[in-house]
């Protein structure tokens, strides 16, 4: 396939976008989007699905889940008792499933062809959504409440002195910003003093107005802020050289403020797509709608999820989340909190992804400029060259040999975020058509916004779940103090060693096996016992 780009390409003319160094930005790697993702949502063509089935064969990516079991009685095949009314959820269903325009990164079919059918106690949902006046006006109006010493020289203003002077606090001496500024030397300005001499630059009218006062008294000496704007107009094309040093210093940091949010954005696709939670509170969710709404919807829009904590049953005034949740710790035990699961999710919704095409746009145009400053600096370089020291000539010579490579390299990474960008959101186009979204709410609908609302849903997911699990755990604990109290002797049985128990039988064996022992007598015949005379007479006397 022809690339969009000819630095894909390497000299034998096959692509290297399919190579992991390409598609890689230091730590993050991209190298899995495909050559397809280049094309725009209206550009794909829809012919082209033998095509993308061979890069599927040929690609490292794990094929899609088998296919469910035969298809269950679903909720909204079975019968409803007669004369009973439910709530309806107000939802944008999905009569239909539009056929994704080729096989994508997410299989060959929407999200909602893989799910399998779910079976519900309609005779409870009956009960407990049953349609009431009351609540029916309650809950409308929930909904519509839901619809952001010797004087000094000084002819600059007071503000303008005052930034000069408050700046030069935190700068070094005056006079030795040249020699730092000239070498772009790090260790001495780092890229905050950098923003500081940026503010500093003089305009010519101060220039001017400097050097008349200067003239007019040249035994005065100039204040701390016009000396210091003299010093600067010895550095030509001072603001040129700011400029593109703050350039080399932030190209990594806007180079993060691109890649980062795109890949959180492209994992947060891989972990919903992949989750097998959120796949069973999909089918849950259409399963109790299309019962309650006596439909038989293929689907639903996912910002619906956000409302699932507005809509109560009519006797327990219990949220149709929570219903949710119970459903599934009874139907699918080993599902997880979800929101645990999805971290790249909440990650990309805090990115604005309209202010990454912004940053793209503007690392775009400060590399241009970049290399204007260059020019610019190597062109005033070859016309002092003669008279310049040959020290100073060599040191500004590597100076610009250093930059003209770092800004190749940046025009290359450039060209790899771009790529990147661009597939990383087309792909994200075509993950919603996988969700059964229509082309129309694809371009209305943002990443960011998206993200948003499946985050916020999990997160309030595994509040209500965790409150479901800890309402059942205080059960259990209620149920054993109450067989504690109602057992007490079998707790001291149970307490008692085995050797205790041993002891007492013996003893017990012993005392019945003895012809005289009587209510009267007590004696214990299993220890040796010495008799006296005293004992004898005492007991004779008392016969």
């Amino acid at each position: 396939m022809k690339q969009a780009e000819s630095f894909l390409l390497n000299t034998s003319g096959t692509s290297l976008i399919n190579h992991a160094p390409l598609l890689r930005l230091n730590a993050l790697d991209f190298s899995d989007l495909w050559d397809d993702e280049d094309l725009e949502l209206d550009s794909i063509d829809e012919d082209s699905s033998l095509t993308s089935a061979n890069q599927i064969a040929a690609s490292p990516i794990p094929p899609p889940p088998p296919p469910s079991a035969p298809p269950l009685p679903v909720a909204s095949e079975l019968p409803r008792l007669s004369g009973c009314r439910t709530l309806r959820l107000h939802w944008s269903e999905l009569l239909s499933l539009q056929p994704l325009p080729r096989v994508g990164r997410f299989g060959p079919h929407s999200i909602w062809a893989g799910l399998e059918p779910v079976l519900l106690d309609t005779n409870r949902l009956e009960y407990l959504f049953e349609s009431k006046s009351s609540s029916n006006s309650a809950l409308c109006s929930l909904m519509e409440r839901q619809r952001q010493k010797q004087p000094c020289v000084c002819v600059l203003g007071v503000k303008r002195s005052n930034i000069i002077t408050i700046a030069l606090s935190s700068l070094p001496p005056a006079h030795l910003l040249p020699p730092a500024i000239f070498s772009m030397d790090n260790t001495v300005l780092d890229r905050e003093d950098i923003q500081r001499l940026q503010m500093l630059v003089p305009t010519e009218d101060e220039l001017n107005l400097i050097k008349e006062a200067k003239a007019q008294a040249p035994r005065s000496p100039l204040g701390p802020a016009e000396q210091c704007l003299l010093t600067l107009e010895n550095i030509p094309h001072l603001s040129a050289r700011l400029q593109l040093w703050a350039f080399t210093l932030d190209h990594d940091n806007l180079e993060r403020e691109i890649a980062e949010p795109l890949f959180h954005l492209k994992l947060a696709m891989e972990q919903l797509a992949a989750n097998q939670t959120f796949r069973c509170i999909l089918a849950t969710v259409l399963a109790i709608g299309n019962f309650l709404n006596g439909c038989k919807a293929k689907g639903f829009e996912l910002s619906y999820l956000g409302k699932l904590s507005q809509v109560r049953d009519t006797h327990g005034r219990q949220p149709l989340l929570h219903h949710v949740c119970v459903l599934l710790l009874q139907l699918y035990p080993q599902s997880s909190d979800l929101y645990s699961d999805i971290t790249a999710v909440t990650k990309a919704s805090k990115c604005d992804y309209t202010q990454v095409q912004v940053n793209l746009s503007q690392l775009e145009s400060l590399c241009k400029a970049s290399w204007d400053q260059l020019r610019l600096l190597e062109k005033d370089g070859k016309k002092k060259k003669g008279g310049g020291r040959k020290e100073e000539g060599g040191e500004e010579a590597t100076l610009h040999h250093r930059l003209h490579q770092f800004l190749k390299d940046c025009e290359e990474r450039l060209k790899v975020l771009r790529a990147v960008h661009r597939r990383v959101m087309n792909r994200f186009h075509s993950f919603l058509l996988f969700l059964g979204y229509s082309r129309s709410m694809v371009r209305e609908t943002s990443a960011e916004a998206f993200c948003k609302t499946v985050s916020d849903f999990a997160l309030e997911y595994r509040a209500t779940r965790n409150t479901i699990l800890q309402q059942r755990e205080k059960e259990k604990e209620k149920e054993r103090e109450k067989d504690s109290q109602n057992t007490p002797k079998l707790k001291i049985r149970h307490q008692q060693s085995p050797s205790d128990e041993n002891q007492e039988q013996v003893k017990l064996e012993e005392v019945l096996k003895t012809p005289e022992s009587s209510s009267s007598f007590h004696f214990d015949f299993t220890l040796p016992r010495q008799r006296s005379k005293r004992d004898i007479h005492s007991r004779r006397l008392k016969w």
